[in-house]
């Protein structure tokens, strides 16, 4: 029987925030952002284990209190210069110090997406137990796309139909991953949907809805506040 695991990279720095704060660690409802998702997954009796993994001589980490999660959390300090180089540090660690077999699943999620509801969670584990790749949450692109020219112009309406916004948490078999990430090599990947994408296999798209937000702008902690009040 395959087991589920949780990996939350946490080695960025949020710049796009405008803080000298990490993101992870910003106040969202009277908790660090990060709080929010292992929350969610901490709390899910399907998940064997979540690793956090945060980047070498993280300070602000122990400044607060985890002890909540304490039976099924572990800290990982080897994050890297890249989002998918600290997702493969961190895949490594963990199966050193826990037994995950090659068939297990990973579930890697953002610690800026603290939206996550359990129930959509338990959605993405029903829908892709059984698959043979894996695959992520994701919403169908409703707004209309323009693309640009340099002087910030309309240079043309793209088509939007068959296009999705990839969402969090993507669910891969460890092996699977630790596979598509070390091929990746120096290749910036945004997304680990997109490391698999690179072997050739496609990943199964799990209808998400909009609440669960990535937050990324300063005027995104505001929205993602009012979310959380109402999961």
């Amino acid at each position: 029987m395959q087991n589920f695991f949780a990996l939350i990279p946490a080695a960025g720095s949020g710049s796009r925030m405008g803080d000298q704060m990490p993101k992870q660690y910003l106040s969202l409802a009277g908790k660090p952002m990060i709080h929010h998702a292992l929350a969610t997954l901490c709390n899910s009796p399907r998940l064997s284990r979540v690793f956090v993994v945060l980047s070498p001589g993280d300070g602000e980490w122990a400044r607060h209190d985890w002890s909540e999660f304490s039976n099924k959390l572990s800290m990982l300090e080897c994050g890297g210069a890249t989002r998918a180089e600290t997702v493969l540090n961190g895949l490594k660690a963990a199966q050193e110090g826990t037994v995950i077999e090659d068939d297990d699943w990973v579930l890697v999620h953002d610690a800026a997406r603290p939206c996550l509801g359990g129930k959509l969670l338990d959605k993405l584990m029903d829908e892709l137990e059984e698959d043979e790749v894996g695959g992520l949450l994701a919403v169908p692109v409703a707004d209309t796309l323009k693309r640009s020219d340099p002087a910030c112009r309309v240079e043309r309406t793209e088509p939007r139909e068959g296009l999705w916004q990839a969402q969090t948490p993507q669910m891969f078999r460890y092996r699977t991953l630790v596979d598509a990430l070390s091929r990746a090599g120096g290749v910036t990947m945004t997304d680990d949907a997109g490391a698999i994408e690179a072997l050739g296999l496609r990943p199964k798209l799990v209808v998400s809805d909009a609440r669960n937000l990535k937050v990324t702008y300063p005027q995104d902690l505001a929205l993602a506040e009012l979310i959380l009040k109402n999961l």
